[in-house]
């Protein structure tokens, strides 16, 4: 089955390189970049991403080939040392490689969105190593293939994550600024209480002036009704005819005491 499937891949490079060399010959070459991330971390036993992106001045045709490599750092692999084709995609379709990643890898990349990355499902501690992906889109063909450096540990020496770190941070300063808010409402109160309390203790005072001038203003005030001046005519009676006449009025006061 290996060696059918070996026969089958080399064909097709075979075929596409024979593609390329007719691009080459009728259009001028042009370089195209790759880009992947440098060191991707994996958890044995769980999914995988290897993400791997390129940039070409030309459309993206059924010519443009994507080939993923691994060269593994264990030593008992038959990949150490040897770097050896996992994945090839080409006129749309994906060929796994061989029995070690032939039920393991998946192209969820979009090559028309210049995505080539690959799911590695699940991931093994012998994939410990460097995987390679390389991009050829006609007639940009000159590139330097990306590296990732991959490591596969178990899940407790993978880096703890800082969300706990963040969640605990954000609770504390929430709860610090409750406990704050909570002293200025109790000061605030306590001053609020304590303004109140002054003004009612000093309130009577005024009262009592209020008051003492009402009684020294109603002492001043006569209790009685009052009374104008009373005007009495004072008459002569000599018995003279002429005697007779209309005096000048006399106004007396009527005083009255309380």
């Amino acid at each position: 089955m290996e060696q059918k499937w070996s026969t089958a891949i080399y064909k097709r490079i075979l075929l596409t390189g024979f593609t390329l060399i007719v691009a080459l010959v009728t259009k001028p070459t042009s370089a195209i970049d790759i880009y992947a991330e440098p060191e991707v971390m994996m958890q044995n036993g769980t999914a995988g991403i290897l993400r791997c992106t390129f940039k070409s001045s030309q459309v993206v045709s059924s010519s443009t080939t994507v080939t993923w490599s691994f060269q593994s750092s264990h030593p008992d692999s038959r990949f150490y040392k040897a770097r050896d084709v996992i994945f090839y995609f080409t006129s749309g379709k994906g060929f796994p490689g061989p029995d070690e990643f032939k039920d393991r890898v998946q192209f969820i990349g979009d090559i028309n969105k210049r995505d080539v990355s690959i799911q590695l499902s699940p991931a093994q501690f012998t994939d410990n190593g460097t995987f390679f992906c390389d991009v050829r889109n006609p007639p940009d063909i000159t590139g330097t293939p990306a590296r990732i450096e991959v490591r596969v540990v178990q899940k407790e020496s993978l880096p703890q994550s800082n969300t706990s770190l963040i969640i605990g941070a954000v609770c504390g300063a929430l709860l610090l600024l409750v406990i704050i808010a909570a002293v200025v409402c109790v000061v605030v109160r306590h001053q609020h209480r304590h303004d109140y309390e002054g003004v009612s203790s000093q309130a009577p005072q005024p009262r009592k002036t209020v008051e003492s001038g009402l009684q020294r203003s109603k002492c001043t005030i006569p209790s009685g009704p009052l009374q104008g001046p009373v005007i009495y005519a004072q008459l002569d009676h000599s018995g003279s005819k002429n005697s007779f006449h209309k005096m000048e009025p006399v106004v007396y006061a009527d005083i009255r005491k309380n």
